[in-house]
């Protein structure tokens, strides 16, 4: 066994590097202000970024943000961390003034009751443990009061109703962070329950100039809450899962006829392939790729069978439908989700040989297709599906009540 001497030679048998710290000079209070700066260092290099403000963040991180803040506005450590500014995180900021002690910089309880944290029993901040702010803990009292919705079976209807929606693509659900509004009526998925704004009381200004109003949310459990509209965007936000649920509804999107006044938009097109694989020609009546265009047509397919896109093969353009003002991408979207359950797949070879799998190819009959955009037309195609075993479209059944 081999004999170990020190503590040292333990650590280098274990693998660990030790380093000796060098005697630094200079008061007390300078030694905390170079130790604070250098733990907010040490997470600049170990994280490879500054630490940022942010109720998404860690609490360390936060801390250490408010800290950084503070030394980049107090001339004393300005002026005693200048020659130690290893990431620069000091730059472009002048010392002014006279170099005066800052007695925020003492501990980290002022920079935790800025932040509104409300620290345990230990003093030891490290010790933290499922800290929580002020605000933290006014939004879970507020969801935490959610009562039996009495009227309920006014909203049960509703709940149903975007479920079987959500089901069939006629509602789809984005993220909350890419239109964070909330507006009567609203409907949305936070905790896994679908939710609904059913009512909004008068906008209030609140504390720091902010302006809130109370709402009420109905809940598909059953449940309902009067919560502040603040606390409820934030709830939208904390839960990494929650969305806000759109409908895909388009109404009247285009007339038979352009007129002179309208802005075309672009062109729906329907193509059919000239590829020789046999697949593609045992099929080629009934299979279709379904596009949206701004450009001409002709434009588009240059090139075909260079692309895989294409299948690799020259395309025959077999009908077309011209669109005004409408939203281009959002149109192809509905179409693609309605032909969904006779999507072609089927895996091309492009010129590198690497496989690739078009996503615009559909099995699906040219008269279904002209029926569709019709359905598009005057907006009851929210109301129908394809139903490839009867091979044609069919309209929802109404449930009896």
């Amino acid at each position: 066994m081999t004999d170990l001497t020190s503590d040292e030679q333990l650590l280098a048998d274990l693998g660990v590097e030790s380093e000796v710290e060098s005697q630094s000079t200079g008061s007390a209070r300078e030694l905390r202000i170079i130790a604070g700066f250098e733990e907010i260092e040490k997470f600049v290099e170990r994280n490879k970024y500054p630490p940022a403000h942010g109720e998404d963040k860690d609490i360390f991180e936060r801390i250490y943000a408010v800290r950084l803040d503070r030394i980049r506005s107090s001339a004393e450590c300005l002026n005693i961390l200048k020659d130690k500014d290893r990431f620069g995180l000091l730059r472009g900021y002048e010392v002014q003034g006279e170099i005066e002690a800052d007695k925020s910089l003492e501990n980290d309880e002022d920079i935790l009751a800025d932040l509104g944290v409300i620290p345990n029993n230990e003093s030891d901040i490290t010790k933290l443990k499922h800290v929580r702010t002020r605000e933290e803990i006014r939004m879970a009292e507020e969801f935490a009061k959610r009562t039996p919705c009495l009227d309920f079976d006014k909203f049960k209807p509703l709940f149903k109703e975007v479920q079987r929606e959500l089901k069939s693509g006629t509602r789809e659900t984005h993220s909350f962070k890419r239109n964070n509004t909330v507006s009567l009526g609203d409907l949305f998925i936070l905790g896994g329950q679908l939710t609904y704004v059913a009512d909004m009381g008068e906008e209030y200004m609140a504390d720091y100039g902010m302006k809130n109003r109370k709402l009420r949310v109905i809940y598909d459990n059953g449940t309902e809450s009067d919560i502040l509209l603040n606390s409820f965007v934030r709830a939208l936000y904390k839960d990494t899962s929650s969305r806000r649920i759109e409908s895909n509804k388009l109404g009247p999107l285009f007339s038979g006829i352009v007129e002179e006044s309208d802005e075309t938009s672009g062109t729906i097109y329907v193509l059919r392939s000239k590829s020789d694989h046999p697949f593609i020609s045992k099929s080629r009546d009934v299979i279709h790729k379904i596009g949206v265009t701004r450009n001409k047509v002709e434009t588009r397919i240059l090139n075909a069978e260079l692309d895989p896109t294409y299948l690799m093969a020259e395309v025959d353009i077999v009908a077309t439908y011209e669109l005004a003002n409408l939203n281009r991408a959002r149109l192809e979207n509905i179409i693609h989700k309605f032909f969904k359950s006779v999507q072609l797949k089927i895996e091309i070879k492009d010129r590198f040989g690497n496989p690739i799998v078009p996503k615009e190819w559909f099995l699906v009959p040219l008269f279904i297709i002209d029926e569709a955009v019709e359905r598009i037309k005057d907006g009851s195609i929210v109301n129908c599906e394809y139903d490839p075993k009867q091979g044609k479209i069919i309209e929802f059944k109404k449930k009896s009540k």
